[in-house]
C-alpha cells in the first residue's frame, strides 16, 4: 500500500488540491485502487483543482475525485450536510458523475446554529476580526464538546427527527453559549432573528437529511483495501490549533501530520510519502501576523488568484516573502518531531511561473534549484517537486 499525505507548508491556498490530484493521477495511470481522505477542517476547504478542460473548487469533496476516485471523511473531519447537495450538484455539472462519500460515523456535523454564531461574531468583532470563514468550524468544535451532533447518530433520522434533534441543542446549549460569549439574542440583530427563527431550522434539517443519500457510513478498517491511500489536509500548518505563536487567527483542527499519523496507525506495510506544499512565496486570506508582508509586491508578479477573490469574511488575499531557509524549514521540522512516523519527507513547490522560478525570500529572490541545494532544505526532503503551470500534468 502506498500513502501519501499532503500537508500545506504556510497558511494555507499552497496548492494541495494540485497535489492531490497528482498522485491520483498517478494511482490511476499505474491501476491502483485509490481513495482521498479528509482528515480536517469542513466546507471552509477551497482546494482548486484544473484540468485543460474544466476546472472545480472542492471543499468537502476531496481532489482526487476527477479521477473517480472516493472520498473518505475521517472521525476528524467535520462535514456540513447542509452545503453537501450544492457541492454534488456543482460538481456533477463540470464532472458528469457523482463520486462515492464514505464516512466515519464519529464525524462531528456542523450545522445552521454553528454558522449563525459563527458570522454573529465575526460581525462584532469589526477590525478586530480573526478572519474566520464565517462557516462554524470553531463554533462546532466548541459545542461537540458538550452538545455533539454525530454524523452516524443523525444519518437515518427524518427531517422531523433530526428538526427535534437540532431544536434541542438550539433550546438547551445555545443560551450557555451565548451568556459565556456576553450576548443575547435580542441584542443579536438579523442573526439572532434567524436563531430564534424554527422555519430556518426545519429546512436545515431538511436539506441535512436529504444529503445523506450520498454518504455512506463506514469505519477506518475500508482503508487497507485500497493501494493508494491519500490525506489531503486543509489549511496550513501556521493555522495549526496549536501553534499558540499566532492566536487567535488559527482554524480549530490540526492541520499536520497528527491526524494522518494517527489514521494510517492502522494501515499495515504502508509505504509512505509526506508532502509539504509551499507556493515561492506565501499567502494569507485572513486576519492575523504574517512576517515579510512588506518584503513581498505581488503587482511585480504575475499573480491572478481565482479561488481566493475578496470576500465579505477574510478580506483580500495577502503575499509575503519567504523567511530564510532556516525559517522556510522550521515548522516542517516542528511538525514532524511532534508526530511519530516512518516515512519520505517531500516537498512541492507551486505556483512557480509567477516568479520566474525563483523562491522568494526576505533577502533575495534565489532560483528553485538554488534553494534547494541549502542545507537546511536538502537534508530535511528527501525529493522536490516543482509546478509552473494549474495542472498536474505538468508537475516535475
Amino acid at each position: 500500500m502506498r500513502v501519501k499525505i499532503i500537508i500545506g507548508k504556510n497558511f494555507g491556498d499552497e496548492g494541495k488540491g494540485l497535489a492531490a490530484d497528482y498522485f491520483a493521477k498517478e494511482a490511476e495511470k499505474s491501476g491502483m485502487y485509490c481513495i482521498c481522505v479528509r482528515h480536517n477542517g469542513g466546507a471552509q476547504a477551497g482546494h482548486t483543482v484544473d484540468l485543460p478542460d474544466r476546472r472545480f473548487v472542492f471543499s468537502q469533496l476531496s481532489s482526487a475525485s476527477f479521477r473517480g476516485f472516493p472520498t473518505y471523511w475521517a472521525d476528524s473531519f467535520m462535514p456540513d450536510m447542509y452545503k453537501l447537495s450544492e457541492e454534488i450538484r456543482g460538481f456533477k455539472a463540470v464532472s458528469g458523475f457523482i463520486p462515492d462519500i464514505y464516512a466515519d460515523k464519529n464525524c462531528r456535523c456542523i450545522f445552521i446554529d454553528d454558522v449563525l454564531i459563527n458570522m454573529l461574531l465575526e460581525t462584532l468583532r469589526g477590525d478586530k476580526r480573526h478572519g474566520s470563514c464565517g462557516m462554524g468550524i470553531n463554533e462546532a468544535a466548541v459545542r461537540s464538546k458538550t452538545a455533539p451532533l454525530y454524523l452516524g447518530d443523525i444519518a437515518d433520522m427524518s427531517a422531523k427527527q433530526l428538526f427535534g434533534v437540532l431544536e434541542s441543542i438550539r433550546r438547551e446549549y445555545m443560551p450557555r453559549r451565548l451568556d459565556e460569549l456576553s450576548l443575547s439574542l435580542d441584542s443579536a440583530g438579523e442573526y439572532g432573528e434567524m436563531l430564534k427563527n424554527k422555519n430556518i431550522l426545519y429546512n436545515a434539517a431538511e436539506t441535512m437529511c436529504a444529503a445523506f443519500k450520498y454518504v455512506k457510513i463506514k469505519n477506518t478498517d475500508m482503508l487497507k483495501k485500497f493501494d493508494t491511500v491519500i490525506f489531503e489536509g486543509a489549511q496550513g500548518l501556521m493555522l495549526d490549533e496549536n501553534n499558540l505563536e499566532y492566536a487567535p487567527n488559527l482554524t480549530s483542527s490540526r492541520t499536520g501530520l497528527y491526524e494522518p499519523a494517527r489514521l494510517i496507525k492502522n494501515l499495515s506495510h504502508a509505504d509512505t510519502e509526506v508532502i509539504y506544499i509551499s507556493r515561492s512565496y506565501v499567502t494569507r486570506h485572513g486576519a492575523g501576523k504574517l512576517l515579510y508582508e512588506d518584503k513581498f509586491a505581488p503587482l511585480a508578479y504575475n499573480i491572478f488568484d481565482k479561488t481566493n477573490i475578496t470576500n465579505k469574511w477574510q478580506g483580500e488575499l495577502r503575499f509575503a516573502a519567504h523567511g530564510d531557509s532556516g525559517e522556510f524549514a522550521a515548522p516542517v521540522k516542528r511538525d514532524i518531531a511532534e508526530n511519530t512516523i516512518n516515512a519520505k519527507i517531500s516537498l512541492m513547490l507551486t505556483h512557480l511561473n509567477e516568479t520566474d522560478y525563483k523562491i522568494i525570500t526576505k533577502n533575495k529572490n534565489i532560483p528553485a534549484a538554488e534553494f534547494i541545494a541549502d542545507r537546511e532544505i536538502s537534508g530535511l526532503f528527501d525529493k522536490t517537486y516543482f509546478s509552473g503551470s494549474p495542472f498536474s500534468s505538468e508537475i516535475m
